[in-house]
């Protein structure tokens, strides 16, 4: 988990309102990208009858009617699935935190 402390000299609620608006931005635009990356990955689930986990884990190109392109494409489209999710689930964990604290930490050493 993460936790975001913003310390501004403008009203702090703006400033941590427009960050958490483009946090929100890029989660939602993350989504939407995982979205049609599953669509991509569906064809080749369908049609070989294997998660992308099992593909990538012991599958060839050589097991693929396409071979290597096919391979290729499949792989790359798993990997970025992972990568989106990633990217995803670290988002998703930040939590906002009150700079106050840090100042009250800071007088007390």
């Amino acid at each position: 988990m993460t936790t975001v402390y913003i310390e501004s000299t403008e009203e702090q609620n703006v400033i941590q309102q427009l960050i958490r608006s483009a946090i929100e931005s890029e989660i939602n635009r993350l989504e939407l990208a995982l979205g049609v990356a599953h669509k991509r990955i569906e064809p080749f689930e369908k049609k070989y009858g294997v998660t992308s986990k099992f593909f990538i884990e012991e599958m060839s190109a050589e097991e693929l009617d396409g071979r290597d392109d096919e391979y290729v494409h499949w792989a790359g489209e798993y990997k970025l699935t992972l990568r989106l999710q990633d990217k995803l689930s670290r988002l998703k964990e930040i939590n906002y935190g009150d700079p106050n604290i840090l100042r009250r930490d800071q007088r007390n050493d």
